[in-house]
């Protein structure tokens, strides 16, 4: 039986079209339209229900050597180009493995002080990843408390350029909480009686946790709270983004945002396979020469034995919409006729085109006066065989053969890690 969020009652009133994902009952896309609701986000705002994730928080004097022995990032050298410890207020993201290298889950740890943390994981993993986390922390007699808050934390994400405006008209005091705020940063609690954290409120009193770390590769943000208060929180903003055109935006275009700005979708795009040979080896402790890592976690050295060798994982864009199905039914096919992967993900990114050689998002500075893309499919391919930026292979599945490109990255020119000083002349 699926679950549900406490949103559910709103997605069914604004006419969602709802499928199963997770676990739980939730919107793929609403009248608007997902290509809509995709342009919304890069044009001025949506409004994504997201509390179906899992919150586990975890305190005590062996937090942190917890989370070095299981996590992938080393989050004692993760914060810029220094490589600085991550610090109470930042965020980093990771992925938990098993003894094989494989993926349980990816996650993102925010560091609340210097004892305690928020760990977010995917629906439906809360209970696994926790209870991963306290086997291991029994293994090794540390000392932490380990709590699985689904369904007990909800969280609403509003993103895009115009994300900023409907928030300072929804928060307390928007302008101290907006003056230092980068990328992978957050501020406040959704628990009010929390110890050293900066209270951060509603308007309406409610307490949050609000984040900047997001899924779609654009400007915005995340909101934490207490799950009592997401149904009142949900009206608040969809009231505040009325002048800002924010709409509602579901899991299909939640898809073709993150695919475009080359974000994995856990246990499809990484999963029971080695954690390697991807794009998102930032996520790995590698040191200065890459050639191992500055810790070690469990899993560590199954990886650095799977270097260069088993599957290797690409982006790739096609040349116009059209796009293929995904999973262990498709095939892709290199220049020789051989047959050397699958494709984990494929879906249309509507907000680009070609120019040439080159891809250009609505969002490009210098985009061609009267720019008005078709959408490319794009996402990522997984080959046993290692292939070069710009290679040509086929992706099919049952209906169709269609050329992509492979690509070192795709949707240029997103806009997630703007400074906030300048998306408030936006």
């Amino acid at each position: 039986m699926m679950k549900k969020t406490l949103l559910h009652g709103r997605h069914v009133a604004l006419k969602a079209r709802m499928a199963d994902f997770g676990g739980y009952e939730m919107p793929l896309w609403y009248p608007t339209g997902a290509k809509k609701e995709h342009l919304a986000v890069l044009t001025g705002a949506g409004l994504f229900d997201t509390s179906h994730m899992a919150v586990i928080m975890l305190s005590g004097p062996s937090a942190l050597q917890l989370l070095q022995k299981c996590l992938t990032k080393d989050l004692d050298n993760c914060i810029g180009k220094e490589r600085l410890p991550l610090a109470p207020g930042r965020a980093a993201y990771g992925a938990f493995l098993d003894p094989y290298g494989h993926v349980l889950d990816d996650a993102i740890a925010n560091r609340i002080d210097e004892n305690s943390f928020m760990v977010v994981v995917n629906a439906g993993m809360g209970p696994t990843l926790a209870a991963h986390l306290s086997q291991e922390a029994g293994k090794a007699s540390l000392s932490v408390e380990i709590q699985d808050m689904t369904d007990k934390v909800g969280k609403i994400d509003v993103q895009g350029p115009k994300s900023l405006r409907i928030l300072a008209s929804v928060l307390e005091n928007p302008d101290s909480l907006f003056d230092i705020m980068p990328y992978f940063s957050f501020k406040g609690h959704f628990d009010s009686s929390s110890k050293g954290t900066e209270t951060v409120r509603l308007i309406n009193g409610v307490p949050i946790l609000l984040s900047r770390t997001g899924y779609t590769g654009e400007f915005g943000f995340e909101l934490y709270m207490l799950s009592e208060y997401l149904s009142s929180t949900w009206e608040m903003l969809e009231k505040a983004g009325q002048d800002h055109n924010c709409v509602p935006c579901g899991l299909a275009s939640r898809d073709s945002l993150r695919a475009g700005a080359l974000l994995p979708l856990s246990h499809q795009d990484i999963g029971d396979w080695p954690f390697i040979n991807h794009p998102w080896e930032h996520a790995l402790a590698f040191d200065d020469q890459k050639n191992g890592f500055t810790k070690k976690f469990i899993g560590s050295e199954a990886l650095l034995d799977s270097r260069g060798k088993g599957f290797f994982t690409y982006p790739f864009a096609g040349f116009d919409l059209r796009k293929v199905t995904s999973g262990n039914d498709t095939e892709v096919v290199d220049s020789g006729g051989r047959t050397i992967g699958i494709v984990l993900t494929c879906v249309t990114d509507v907000a680009i085109d070609l120019n040439g050689t080159r891809i250009i998002s609505i969002a490009s500075p210098d985009k061609p006066e009267g720019f008005r893309p078709k959408g490319l499919c794009c996402g990522f391919v997984r080959t046993t065989s290692p292939l070069k930026t710009g290679a040509i292979v086929d992706i099919k599945d049952r209906r169709r053969s269609l050329p992509a490109m492979i690509m070192s990255d795709l949707r240029p020119d997103r806009t997630a890690r703007t400074s906030i000083g300048t998306m408030m002349t936006k």
